[in-house]
């Protein structure tokens, strides 16, 4: 099998730029997906056209994912863009009889989800502040500023030690300040989970900032 010795940079970058297929004629969901399949088996015999193509006709379907993930336009655009980046550089893992939509809709959801990650902890680090309203303050200290200093960077520390999905969960809930449902639909995890791991969060800051473990 030859390679498509395109560079993924301007390659992604001539797409972005471009405004898709949002319009073109409705067809058979499908009999869309069989040429969808078909154009990547042709795109990783090295057919760029088909390549071309592909990316294309698939940019509004990313697009709508994304931007279902991510309520920020630019994070949404930033996350076709590390799908389509993706998936130029796995293009040579998709195994070719099985159905290409699933295997793209899985990587998007891969990417939309990073970034939802990745800004749970930027507002971890520079946010962690706005859960001291809901957290002990540590009691002991005779200079209330330096004990403000103090608690501030412990709760840093402590956010940054929870797993991941804890600090998802308590980032979107207790930091943006979405609902449940919101933050469901951010984080793909389900709602019962969203409960879960925000509690648990809470609880394990409760413990390490007051001391008992």
């Amino acid at each position: 099998m030859s390679s498509i010795c395109l560079p993924a940079y301007p390659l992604v970058s001539t797409l972005m730029d471009a405004p898709g297929l949002d319009h073109a004629a409705p067809d058979d969901r499908d009999a869309r997906d069989l040429r969808w399949s078909r154009l990547m088996a042709a795109a990783q015999a090295g057919d760029r056209r088909a390549y071309d193509k592909l990316l294309r006709e698939c940019l509004p379907l990313l697009r709508q994912i994304c931007r279902g993930r991510l309520r920020d336009a630019t994070e949404a655009e930033d996350a076709v863009q590390d799908t389509l980046l993706t998936i130029h550089r796995a293009r040579a893992s998709y195994d070719a009889s099985r159905p290409f939509r699933p295997w793209l809709v899985a990587i998007t959801e891969r990417r939309a989800l990073d970034r939802i990650r990745a800004r749970g902890r930027r507002s971890g680090r520079e946010s962690a502040l706005e859960l001291a309203a809901d957290l002990p303050a540590p009691t002991g200290s005779a200079d209330a500023a330096l004990d403000a200093e103090r608690a501030a960077a412990k709760l840093r520390d402590a956010v940054q030690g929870l797993p991941e999905s804890q600090r998802t969960a308590l980032g979107l809930t207790k930091l943006q300040d979405l609902t449940l449902q919101e933050a469901s639909v951010r984080s793909g995890m389900s709602i019962g989970a969203i409960k879960v791991a925000t509690h648990r969060a809470v609880q394990t800051l409760r413990r390490r900032l007051t001391g008992k473990e």
